[in-house]
């Protein structure tokens, strides 16, 4: 956000300079976290069970804050601060967040879904890049503080943004969508991350499906064409939708409006073709593994025709791609033996996908697949079976090796020797002794899977090859 005056901000987010006298002060961008020095911004003091900000407001005016928010049932502090007051702090963020969006003519692309949805918003950013001035979500800024932290941190003359929405249960994504009211919405998938929260699949495509009812009218939806539930939710009388709403399926099914006519894996990516009309038979090429990948891609393609990209700029943006970190990240170790990091985080459909990339891995007849899995959380009352179910999907000519980690783990190791043999099957309860045991068995030329729940941290048993690679 580029400079304003402390006037111009209170009107902004609703609120009330404390001290009339300081409304001409400039304020040049916006924060919460009072460990950044930020200088000249507005710290926005929020609070929780465990915190309040309010006690770093001194704190942050001296280290070079502009000024700060401060909540009404906070007594005011004993010095003459530049202070904005306001009824709720993070009310107060998110309607700066939703008015400054309204003073530009920036137009706004909104990705949610169980899986893909940093992915997706990497390659639409990227896509879009090749014509537009883009600003994207970065790292998890994608809930309810994030996404206003975001929006903040864009540039005056940013013609698109690629705004990620992150949930863990209902009225979230409605909170964002309606925060930003997007031009083009998508849901990557439908999977089963959050059924402890929401307790079924339809359910989580309920919530999903927020994201449409803050699209503008006459907005563009894309969705995944071969989930079924994604229809059976557009039907239904309760599901907010604008009018004049366009839809755009990508998939594997013949009725999809985007749908690849061969894919093809190597050692360092994936390529497809799609067919268009304009151009015929166009070959595209992901930096990345993974089939699931191309129907990211499917979805950036439409956005970007959306856009008027023209196709071979398209082509290019996403053989460019920068992906965030830990999403089958590709690395041949000092060692010699290739790892395939995808510890960020896992549901039962990310984890067999990510089996499938491990299964399509080049190798030597002597090297070994090495899968290394751990719990995959907020699964609720069906998580031991899910894991098992995981366990029963892995065939010999997908993993040679299968290792586990956790007491979730356990239960997809169960389920891997009803295909694998036991000696083919460890589970462990301690990461050293997870790593010791990898270390004596792992060898050159061999191609390792790390899949896990962010809150497993997984990527700990490899970070000795991780910080010492070619």
């Amino acid at each position: 956000m580029n400079e304003r005056s402390l006037a111009a901000i209170a009107a902004m987010c609703g609120g009330k300079l404390v001290h009339p006298a300081h409304a001409d002060i400039a304020v040049k961008g916006v924060y919460t976290d009072s460990r950044q020095k930020n200088i000249g911004a507005l710290f926005v003091p929020l609070s929780g069970e465990r915190f309040d900000g309010h006690v770093y407001v001194e704190q942050a005016i001296r280290h070079g804050a502009a000024a700060a928010l401060w909540q009404n049932d906070h007594p005011h502090p004993s010095v003459e601060l530049p202070l904005i007051l306001v009824e709720d702090t993070l009310a107060a963020l998110q309607q700066l967040a939703q008015s400054y969006i309204q003073e530009l003519p920036v137009q706004i692309v909104a990705v949610t879904g169980s899986n893909g949805k940093t992915t997706t918003k990497d390659l639409v950013a990227s896509v879009l890049s090749a014509r537009y001035r883009v600003h994207k979500t970065e790292g998890n800024f994608n809930n309810h503080i994030g996404l206003p932290l975001t929006v903040l941190n864009m540039a005056e003359d940013t013609q698109i943004a690629v705004l990620e929405m992150g949930m863990s249960g209902r009225g979230e994504i409605e909170l964002l969508t309606k925060l930003v009211n997007p031009h083009v919405t998508i849901v990557t998938n439908v999977g089963d991350a959050h059924l402890l929260q929401l307790g079924s699949r339809k359910e989580i495509a309920r919530a999903k499906l927020e994201i449409i009812s803050g699209l503008r009218e006459g907005g563009l939806f894309i969705c995944h064409g071969d989930e079924p539930l994604i229809t059976e939710v557009l039907e239904e009388s309760e599901t907010v939708q604008p009018a004049s709403m366009k839809t755009v399926k990508f998939g594997l099914q013949a009725y999809c409006d985007y749908k690849p006519d061969a894919i093809m894996q190597s050692e360092e990516g994936i390529s497809f073709t799609l067919s268009s009309e304009a151009f015929g038979p166009m070959m595209y090429r992901l930096p990345i593994l993974g089939q699931h990948n191309v129907m990211n891609a499917l979805a950036a393609i439409a956005v970007a025709q959306h856009f008027g990209v023209p196709q071979p700029l398209i082509a290019e943006g996403l053989e460019r791609a920068r992906i965030s970190g830990m999403r089958i990240e590709k690395t041949v170790t000092r060692d010699g033996w290739i790892l395939l990091n995808d510890a960020y985080n896992a549901s039962p459909t990310a984890t067999k996908a990510a089996i499938q990339v491990l299964a399509a891995m080049p190798k030597d007849d002597a090297a070994k697949r090495i899968a290394i899995l751990g719990d995959m959380l907020e699964l609720g009352e069906t998580e031991e079976q899910l894991h098992f179910e995981v366990g029963t999907a892995i065939t010999p000519e997908m993993a040679d090796v299968v290792l586990t980690y956790g007491r979730l783990g356990r239960c997809i190791a169960k389920g891997a020797v009803t295909q694998l043999s036991a000696d083919a099957v460890r589970a462990f309860d301690s990461k050293d002794e997870l790593q010791h045991y990898f270390a004596a068995i792992v060898k050159e030329g061999d191609v390792v899977l790390l899949k896990a729940s962010r809150g497993m941290k997984l990527e700990e048993v490899v970070k000795d090859w991780i910080h010492a690679q070619h």
